[in-house]
């Protein structure tokens, strides 16, 4: 494939959100949607801006400007406002990876390996209780918790993937929603060519028809599936323009596998039969050998950094510093709620910094800045999003948060990039605007039945629990 064929198809994955310039009616006579006031704005753009006592201008989804709030209020009127006092605006976190129904197995399965606990409780479970209602009920629960967390764009990778797309529709939120594919009976499928069909007809009906919804595939391993399935996943991907999120290097039992299995360790196998022909989101890239990381940059990999749920299964430490160094588009991720436990991205960052440093025992390696950006435009980037948003800039979509500062954790502020590391929490958020509307106000879900929610989650959680002490019996 040639590197002309491989840029369209990362243009046809993320056309759907590239950003446009608003030239409404409304916003050419100053009437606009909405404009977030802040005491200080954190663009992450290059040029790294932090404005203070800074606004965000936005209509039809779209920043028209960002500047002083005095110069903004002035030139604007908008429909909306949200206060900035005490309020850091920045743009929305991107969560690489997640399987984000299984909300519902939190704590189901702890304290163990990861093949022991995908193939006895994990796969077990899925078969026996996964099924549309399941997959509606965890994932509302999931968007529920990211956008409370500032989580604004995740990349999730689960089944009934045309519910997953249904619910982020109607939460507001924006997700590369992956159709899931593994060579063994799943919860909505027999095969993997089965998978792959259904695959294709997801993507069918979803492609194009929401601009925050990227319909994608998501093979789960080269564990789960052979080398022709793999080769066959790429093939239906590039021939419908989109992209693809796979778990990859995860694990020493992997590494193992694919040595014994494919002759070559995972990176170097995946580029023997062409699978990295095209945009690929590599989640957890715990081990790439030296000759690997070169392959990854080549081929413009976004790496997805899951640092809580690589710690809790023991699946080691990622060389995220040396993968930077060479030039690897690198975000972060939370992984499922059955191996993290949550999908608090203020942790991953956290997490992600402090690990590096104690690994090697270096307390100036992974600053605060970098980390920050691996959440924001450089997770954008890494899951093919890096032109639409990631960063507050004109014409990029208004995916944006205000954060709390008025904490007593947050008394004094010396340095903002700081705290938003190594303080700040997922109940800091205040608000959350995606596509320039607004999710959450001052704490306040607007788009979500937060009761309704509990009330399934619940009811099913019961269910399951039942189910589960049966079978132990």
């Amino acid at each position: 494939m040639t590197l002309v064929t491989v840029l369209l198809a990362l243009i046809a994955c993320t056309e759907n959100t590239a950003p446009k310039p608003s030239t409404t009616a409304a916003a050419l006579s100053g009437q606009i949607d909405l404009i977030i006031l802040g005491d200080t704005i954190i663009t992450m753009d290059a040029m790294g801006a932090i404005l203070e006592n800074g606004a965000v201008a936005v209509d039809d989804g779209v920043i028209l400007a960002v500047g002083p709030a005095a110069q903004i209020t002035a030139e604007y009127s908008a429909m909306e406002t949200l206060d900035g006092e005490n309020r850091i605006v920045m743009p929305g976190l991107i969560n690489g990876h997640s399987h984000a129904a299984m909300t519902l197995f939190r704590g189901i399965a702890d304290d163990l390996t990861l093949m022991d606990w995908l193939n006895n409780y994990i796969f077990p479970s899925e078969v026996q209780f996964v099924d549309s209602e399941l997959v509606r009920i965890g994932t509302e629960l999931a968007c529920w918790e990211m956008i409370r967390g500032g989580t604004t764009t995740f990349v999730d990778m689960y089944y009934y993937p045309e519910t997953v797309a249904e619910v982020v529709d109607s939460c507001g939120m924006r997700a590369l929603v992956s159709a899931t594919v593994i060579d063994q009976r799943s919860p909505d499928a027999e095969s993997a060519a089965d998978s792959i069909q259904k695959g294709i007809e997801f993507i069918g009906r979803w492609k194009n028809k929401n601009s925050r919804i990227t319909p994608i595939f998501g093979p789960h391993s080269n564990y789960t599936l052979n080398a022709e399935q793999l080769q066959a996943v790429r093939a239906a991907a590039t021939e419908y323009g989109v992209g693809i999120s796979i778990h990859m290097s995860e694990s020493p039992f992997e590494l193992q596998y694919s040595k014994d299995t494919f002759g070559k360790t995972s990176v170097e196998f995946y580029e023997s039969i062409g699978f990295l022909d095209g945009p690929t989101i590599a989640a957890h890239m715990i081990w790439p050998t030296a000759v690997e990381i070169p392959i990854l940059v080549e081929r413009k990999i976004g790496v997805i950094h899951n640092p809580t749920s690589n710690m809790k299964i023991a699946s080691g430490i990622s060389p995220i510093v040396e993968m930077l160094q060479a030039g690897v588009h690198i975000g972060l991720g939370t992984d499922g709620a059955a191996s993290n436990n949550d999908l608090d991205m203020w942790e991953e960052m956290r997490l992600a910094a402090l690990l590096q440093k104690v690994d090697r025992m270096n307390p100036t390696v992974m600053p605060a800045s970098t980390v920050l950006g691996m959440a924001t435009s450089g997770g954008a980037i890494a899951i093919g999003l890096g032109d639409a948003v990631g960063s507050i800039e004109v014409g990029k979509r208004a995916d944006i948060i205000q954060v709390a500062f008025d904490d007593v954790h947050h008394v004094p502020t010396y340095d903002v990039i700081s705290h938003l590391v190594y303080v700040t929490d997922e109940q800091d958020v205040a608000s959350v605007v995606v596509d320039g509307k607004v999710l959450m106000r001052n704490g306040e879900m607007l788009t979500i039945d937060t009761e309704r929610v509990t009330a399934e989650a619940k009811a099913l959680a019961l269910k399951i629990q039942a189910a589960l002490n049966e079978r132990n019996q």
